[in-house]
């Protein structure tokens, strides 16, 4: 789990990073790249709190929300962090919308890279 801890910040700031950069040269493939990058920081951190909490790494993002589901039944700490909504909203956005469909829409981008 630490591995797994230690890459976060690193990779969201290479991220934001990235993002900026294509922002300013209006590359839509840029950005959709780096709104995947960002993405994958979430899958990371729900996969180090799926460690932790059921000693397992999901293999799917439908693991993921049944898991996120089980850990906040079992933690009202988790639960009152509201984690399976937060990374189903960056599913949508950043994994669905962005990178799969092309939907680039810079201010939500930019709110959900802050979120990430």
């Amino acid at each position: 789990m630490q591995r797994l801890l230690l890459k976060w910040p690193r990779t969201s700031t290479i991220g934001r990073r990235e993002f900026s950069g294509a922002v300013a040269k209006m590359d839509m493939l840029a950005i959709r790249d780096s709104a995947e990058k960002a993405w994958n920081v979430v899958v990371e951190a729900v996969n180090a709190l799926a460690l932790k909490y059921m000693e397992r790494i999901p293999s799917s993002h439908f693991e993921r929300r049944k898991m996120l589901r089980e850990i906040e039944g079992r933690d009202k700490r988790v639960e009152g962090l509201g984690i399976l909504d937060r990374y189903m909203a960056r599913y949508k956005v950043l994994h669905g919308e962005t990178f799969y469909e092309g939907i680039i829409d810079i201010e939500q981008l930019k709110t959900e890279m802050e979120r990430v």
